[in-house]
């Protein structure tokens, strides 16, 4: 087990934990949680022995593996695959023995072969591409140098090739910021699976609470354990606080506030099944509001001055476009769709499927290619796109920001306006260049909505924010009386935002009547099933065009499921061939009765060894190499 003895750590002068204890027990999942600043990646950096502490002590087993996701990337040059491989050290230094052992140490090289069917490393390739695969890389791209990729699909890399890495402890920083839903979902599973030891840090509460079954808080220099998820460190928090008679005419007043609004919005909200995920998403708001006054962030977004409805409509619209050589290049087709007024809708689909494009779109960012885009008279458009943050000047400060865009208006209502999110006192007069990223994303936030937009465009707007935030703009977005849009991969503020689904897949754009639970096992079943599924949706199968699109992309993922295996498959044929080659020989020589002389006294038990470590390892392959058979088999009759 993991045991800390009166740790204190300082960042600085800054004390992060004063004589802290806490037992993490093997393979326990263990989120921590705490404010920006409180020591969380102090606490990974000293369990990594990157740091010491300032007193105490902290015990690891020694005999346990760490694995954590690395921050800069080295040999940028390797192709993906082999950089994921990279991560199992002990393989790769195996791998590189058994290359540099002459071929006539037979007794070597028996144990050398022993190590790598123990270490799997038949089986390397095609683990390393599952990861690929279930992070959001294509068959395609597992050959590409890291190098080529952006700084996102990078860090995906990373992790990777630190899930790939055998390990007993599991350190994880973060790991969903570069992901999107599909991946964190896959993400999600991976772990349910493994069974070692994780340490968790993250801000997507969602991910936090499926994963993590102990959390530990820093709260005031210690680390208080509580037993559950992220759901059941909240609500057993906001009892203690409740406990508190200090706060408690402040939380009544919240709490009070937002039963107002939860009645309110109950009374007029609709049957679909996402309206009513909302409900029981916003009585949890409500239960939490304790913290809320605690966390002392509270953004108010102003009301818009008329709703004309609807805002806008995309009338078969087809949507992308123009490259570098003038070709138009269409993503999504023949779009039709209207957003109402008090509209609140969360667009869903996998990366690279078009969600940006079609944000942009009606941001008017990027023009139709064909079809009609029709704004109502009066629309407002507030845009928050996934780069907003790089349009903040660094040298200016939170009030000359907003005093360029609202140059008539006096500094003390720009400054009222600030502080309502989260700016106050000497911060609205401070560069924006140190700022943390969820003060720019809150300040980027609120330059946006200075206008009063009646329709809010908001694309991943949670990135960079802390737990905190991220409430905050829930809170805030749950209440604003204008018309939502959003892509987002965080599920609690899908929930808690919006009422409806579309989904954007295939190239097109479709209501979706569900949750973020129907969500899930639609990709499930997309993923297992897509054949069946094209053939289940009448207005697909009836636009003869639609149909050999969806039968083009059932080829595409018959081929992309079947590729993985059949590189196992070739891989281990060759294995066997080898194998087979070497095992021949070693018969031959064992059925001469000259073997068992005097002549052969020396080398007669390293052969023999050689003898049962390779006929072992060549069963150990022919079982692989059926159960691939068998997979093959069942996919193509799928």
């Amino acid at each position: 087990m993991i045991r800390a003895t009166g740790l204190t750590l300082r960042r600085g002068t800054k004390v992060l934990l004063d004589g802290a204890e806490f037992v993490i027990h093997p393979g326990e999942r263990v989120g921590f949680v705490g404010k920006n600043g409180a020591g969380k990646t102090t606490l990974f950096a000293l369990l990594q022995k990157q740091i010491d502490q300032d007193a105490g002590t902290l015990d690891i087993p020694a005999a346990w593996q760490l694995a954590s996701v690395e921050q800069i990337l080295h040999d940028t040059h390797r192709a993906a695959r082999e950089f994921v491989i990279d991560g199992d050290t002990r393989l790769r230094a195996l791998q590189a023995r058994r290359a540099q052992t002459a071929d006539e140490d037979g007794h070597a090289i028996a144990e050398l072969e022993a190590a790598l069917v123990d270490a799997q490393a038949w089986s390397a390739p095609s683990r390393a591409e599952q990861l690929l695969a279930g992070l959001g890389f294509t068959p395609e791209q597992w050959a590409e140098p890291v190098a080529n990729f952006s700084g996102g699909w990078q860090m995906r890399i990373a992790l990777a090739r630190a899930l790939m890495a055998p390990s007993d402890l599991l350190l994880l920083d973060e790991p969903t910021n570069h992901l999107d839903l599909d991946a964190m979902l896959w993400l999600e599973r991976w772990l349910s699976s493994y069974p070692g030891t994780v340490l968790l840090i993250s801000h997507d509460t969602e991910f936090l609470d499926t994963v993590a079954r102990v959390i530990l808080h820093f709260d005031q220099g210690k680390l208080v354990r509580y037993k559950g998820g992220y759901e059941d460190f909240l609500t057993q928090r906001a009892e203690r606080m409740r406990q508190n008679q200090l706060a408690h005419v402040r939380q009544a007043r919240e709490s009070a506030h937002l039963q107002g609004f939860i009645d309110r919005f109950k009374a007029k909200a609709t049957k679909a099944k996402q309206a009513q995920s909302r409900v029981k998403a916003l009585a949890r708001m409500q239960v939490l509001a304790p913290l809320a006054v605690e966390s002392g962030i509270d953004i108010r977004l102003p009301s818009p001055t008329h709703t004309p409805d609807p805002l806008l409509r995309l009338d078969a619209a087809d949507l992308g476009y123009i490259d570098a050589q003038g070709t138009p290049r269409c993503i999504l087709s023949q779009v039709q769709l209207m957003v109402r007024s008090g509209a609140r809708i969360g667009v869903l689909g996998v990366n690279g499927a078009g969600k940006s494009t079609l944000i942009k779109t009606l941001a008017q960012e990027i023009t139709p290619l064909a079809g009609e885009y029709l704004p109502s008279k009066g629309l407002e458009i507030g845009y928050f796109a996934q780069q907003q943050l790089d349009m903040l000047d660094p040298a200016l400060t939170p009030l000359e920001h907003l005093a360029r865009i609202a140059p008539t208006v006096r500094e003390q209502e720009l400054r009222n306006y600030l502080g309502s999110f989260g700016f106050s006192g000497d911060t609205v007069k401070s560069p924006v260049a140190p700022f943390s990223g969820g003060e720019k994303a809150r300040l980027a936030l609120s330059l946006i909505v200075w206008r009063k937009p009646n329709l809010l465009l908001l694309d991943e707007p949670s990135n960079h924010l802390d737990v905190d935030t991220r409430e905050a703009l829930a809170r805030a977005l749950a209440e604003f009386t204008g018309s939502v849009l959003m892509v987002s991969h965080d599920r609690h503020l899908l929930r808690t935002t919006v009422d409806d689904f579309w989904i954007v897949a295939d190239g097109l754009v479709q209501e979706f009547d569900g949750d973020l639970e129907d969500y899930r096992d639609w990709l499930q079943q997309r993923g297992s099933t897509a054949r069946s599924e094209a053939r289940s949706e009448p207005a697909i199968e009836n636009d003869r065009k639609a149909q050999r699109r969806l039968d083009a992309q059932v080829r595409q993922q018959l081929a992309i499921q079947k590729k993985p295996l059949e590189a196992r498959l070739h891989t281990i044929e060759n294995e066997m061939s080898r194998q087979t080659q070497r095992l021949e020989a070693l018969n031959a020589l064992i059925a001469d009765p000259a073997f068992y002389t005097d002549a052969h006294k020396a080398t007669r038990p390293l052969l023999l060894a050689e003898h049962g470590e390779l006929s072992k390892s060549h069963q150990a392959l022919e079982d692989n190499w059926l159960q691939i058979q068998e997979e093959l088999e069942a996919l193509q009759s799928s």
